[in-house]
């Protein structure tokens, strides 16, 4: 999936992807995609919450190991 910015919050654990998602995403324009890079397998769980709780678009996760990808669409400012 193409993204206009990544985040990359490898090595970092419940609920820091979480906080640098939300400060990221101030800086974004809308419309705009955020990949965001992590280890921590809670993100699969936590970022779709995240994103129903804010109103952000969850667009899908993709794994390649212990890589873990997650896009997030900016719906508004």
């Amino acid at each position: 999936m193409k993204a206009d910015q990544t985040l990359d919050c490898i090595g970092l654990y419940c609920p820091m992807p979480i906080v640098k998602t939300a400060q990221k995403i101030k800086d974004l324009k809308t419309g705009d995609v955020l990949e965001i890079l992590s280890d921590d397998i809670g993100i699969k769980l936590d970022m779709p919450a995240w994103c129903d709780s804010t109103g952000h678009e969850y667009l899908g996760t993709e794994e390649a190991g212990t890589e873990i990808k997650v896009y997030v669409k900016k719906t508004h400012e």
